[in-house]
């Protein structure tokens, strides 16, 4: 409305026919309520109000659903229909849905103060800002046509003999016309947002929006997963297959070739075989440990802790199995520790501990190295944090200089299963 083309544009028609259409809209759901409440009134009697009170809660919901397609007449932003879809298919499933949202009853609210006092506001507005002013502009012709060139009466009201006075009043319809196209333009404006406010909040399509999110970072989160386990599994199935056959090939070729240059060439490719097989099956192991798959995150840090350069006491305390994203992030956060603790941290010992309390699984990585590790430095820390927000989870890290340092991480998660296979292994 401030830009200098409004009133040359269509938005104020399109406010005025907005307006207007409300008022015709708003008598419907009058008439609707009316009826409904009588037919309900009667049905009360028979079956104990409860077709009464059904019957109103489901009035909202085509006077919702005219709304939000009115609103695209003064709003650019989309409307969406923020109803659940039923769980299941019939009658029963949908009415059980639509009496459990807490948008099927604001409609209804909405709906009757529509029809109580919305449209008898927005039939006053189009009266004065529009019809007024149009009538006023009509003087000369319903001079020249009703009154015969003689007289005619502006709004029913006042007398008009002469021409010129007719053309004055003309111009003055006129002038109130392009007032009263702003008076619209702020009375659809206002109508528009408490439409939305009831029936199509903007913050509630934001939820929506990061429901979806959520939703949708969880489907990335397990697809992820499970593309890394399959190349896992074409890893350990196919190329680490074939380097143990090439390994062994080489080798029985340099048992059968006589000293000299070949047998010294065959030698080299065998070890350089053995040394790409042994670099093979660590990627695999990092890729997904077979460990952590078949029992779970303490057998598979009980592993991770065997296999650290710097010795590990490990004291984790977990009732059960976790989501596998869950599982496979902890793990990893975990062997990244060990990793940052025996290149960077000069300590002589490290601890990792951890427990189930109040639905979250936490984790504790330390040592007594010499500190100072800065998160924020570009270290691999930075990506370990992404991961655990994908999950929702958090990382903290205490590393004054001179240490001790302190890794800690949670996660929100449920414990699926007894960890018995973990206690087996252990």
């Amino acid at each position: 409305m401030s830009r200098p083309g409004f009133l040359l544009s269509a938005w104020p028609w399109r406010a005025g026919g907005y307006l207007l259409s409300g008022a015709v809209a708003g008598v419907f759901a009058l008439v609707a309520l009316v009826t409904l409440a009588a037919v309900g009134g009667v049905l009360a009697v028979i079956l104990v109000g409860l077709p009464l009170l059904l019957l109103l809660a489901l009035a909202g919901l085509p006077v919702g659903r005219v709304e939000r397609h009115r609103l695209r007449l003064v709003d650019r932003d989309p409307v969406p229909d923020f109803h659940r879809t039923p769980a299941a298919p019939g009658l029963r499933s949908w009415l059980r849905t639509r009496l459990r949202e807490q948008l099927t009853w604001r409609e209804l609210a909405y709906t009757v103060l529509f029809a109580a006092l919305l449209w008898p506001l927005d039939a006053l507005v189009v009266t004065v800002a529009l019809f007024f002013p149009l009538s006023m502009v009509a003087t000369p012709l319903l001079m020249a046509t009703v009154g015969g060139g003689h007289e005619t009466k502006v709004l029913k009201q006042w007398t008009v003999t002469t021409w010129p006075t007719a053309f004055g009043v003309a111009v003055l319809g006129v002038l109130l016309l392009a007032l009263g196209a702003y008076v619209l333009g702020v009375a659809a404006g206002a109508r528009a947002e408490l439409t939305r406010l009831l029936i199509a909040d903007r913050d509630g399509d934001l939820g929506a929006k990061v429901v979806e999110l959520s939703r949708s970072r969880v489907r990335l989160v397990d697809a992820f997963e499970a593309e890394r386990r399959r190349i896992e599994r074409d890893l350990h199935d196919g190329a680490q297959q074939r380097l143990v056959a090439l390994t062994m090939t080489l080798g029985l070729a340099r048992l059968d070739a006589p000293p000299g240059p070949l047998a010294d060439q065959l030698a080299k490719a065998h070890d350089e075989a053995g040394q790409a097989l042994a670099e093979l099956r660590e990627l695999i192991h990092g890729i997904h440990p077979k460990v952590l798959a078949d029992y779970g995150i303490e057998a598979a840090v009980a592993d991770a802790a065997d296999r650290s350069v710097v010795p590990v006491d490990v004291d984790l305390r977990l009732p059960g199995r976790f989501d596998q994203a869950v599982e496979a992030a902890a793990y990893f956060v975990v062997c990244e520790a060990l990793a940052n603790i025996a290149r960077h941290s000069g300590a002589s010992r490290a601890e990792v501990r951890g427990g189930y309390t109040a639905g979250r699984l936490l984790l504790e990585v330390g040592d007594d190295g010499r500190g100072g590790a800065d998160a924020s430095a570009g270290s691999g820390l930075t990506g370990l944090a992404d991961r655990v927000s994908v999950l929702d989870g958090r990382l903290s890290l205490s590393s004054p200089p001179g240490g001790p340092t302190l890794l800690r991480v949670e996660f929100p998660c449920e414990a699926t299963e007894l960890s018995e296979a973990a206690d087996r292994f252990a």
